[in-house]
């Protein structure tokens, strides 16, 4: 197991240079001047050209990517142009809004999917399962941004139950800041539930139809047993596997939701960032959002060899 883990973790780092390759260019080759975004019109050249020797961007690009590669492996990210602080202290003090947003999304995502899977896999071609993929249809069709104004129209603007947008705040206490991402989780994880459920039905019936599940059932074992034991188990590498999928994308997907719920995480510094030019900030929150999909994949295929030992990575 320690082996299987040690080579999955060498095999991401090729993956992340190339990740940071990647982010570094595509920023640096986008139009626009970050020091014409800081300054006026009216501010001399001279005093341009001085800021950006200071901010290094003067130099060639690959001088400017191995300074900022230097940096980046002792920890540093960089200063942010707007805000004048670091952008890893930018990034976490974020993080207090849209890792627990991830966190609910993903949570409410598998508790919805895998059971509504399963209960529509036993119940297949009946109408609890023809009602079941025709509401994951739905989910499926339904963009998160739309789902969210949905969400607000119906339980704050109507029901008046949660607000419709901000955050407030942790120091207040541990359920009003829950209950402030509770409509932003349920509209963010709604799309990726949806594809699970269908994904978890598809993997159930597979395993129905095998010859140890109709073994059990004959020697009079009960149906909850079966599920649990010898089916729902052998099912999972396939849900794990979508899954893994459905958790990078609830990651980067966090970024559009944090906009129309008007919250104060990543997405909301990532837009302004770009909006500002401040490259250093994009480019920090651009390679954690990377970062993290890569090791929810160096994740996903560590628990293949957990839950299946018979996989091996050669």
């Amino acid at each position: 197991m320690a082996e299987v883990v040690v080579r999955r973790l060498l095999a991401t780092v090729p993956v992340l240079l190339l990740v940071t390759a990647g982010v570094f260019l595509l920023l640096h080759l986008t139009p626009g001047d970050p020091v014409d975004a800081m300054m006026a019109e009216s501010v001399d050249d001279s005093v341009k050209r001085e800021m950006r020797r200071e901010l290094g961007l003067d130099r060639p690009l690959y001088l400017q990517y191995a300074t900022w590669m230097g940096r980046l492996l002792q920890g540093d990210l960089g200063r942010s142009i707007q805000y004048d602080v670091p952008v890893s202290l930018l990034i976490l003090s974020r993080l207090q809004v849209t890792l627990p947003l991830t966190l609910l999304a993903s949570a409410f995502m598998v508790l919805a999917a895998i059971p509504l899977g399963v209960f529509a896999a036993t119940r297949h071609r009946r109408f609890a399962d023809y009602l079941t993929m025709t509401l994951s249809q739905v989910g499926v069709a339904v963009p998160g941004f739309w789902a969210g104004l949905l969400l607000i129209l119906l339980f704050s603007v109507h029901l008046g139950w949660v607000q419709a947008g901000g955050f407030a705040g942790w120091s207040t206490g541990l359920w009003p800041g829950v209950r402030s991402l509770l409509l932003p989780a349920i509209a963010l994880g709604l799309f990726q539930a949806a594809v699970l459920v269908r994904a978890t039905r598809s993997s159930v019936l597979d395993v129905l139809r095998e010859d140890y599940v109709r073994t059990a059932r004959a020697k009079g074992v009960s149906e909850l047993s079966t599920l649990a034991k010898h089916t729902l188990r052998n099912a999972l590498i396939p849900i794990v596997t979508v899954a893994g999928l459905q958790l990078g994308q609830l990651v980067a997907g966090a970024i559009i939701l944090e906009s129309v719920f008007a919250l104060p995480g990543l997405g909301r510094l990532a837009l302004g960032a770009i909006t500002a030019r401040d490259l250093p900030v994009v480019q920090g929150v651009t390679l954690f959002v990377a970062s993290s999909i890569v090791f929810i994949n160096f994740a996903v295929d560590v628990l293949y060899v957990v839950l299946d030992p018979r996989i091996r990575y050669d």
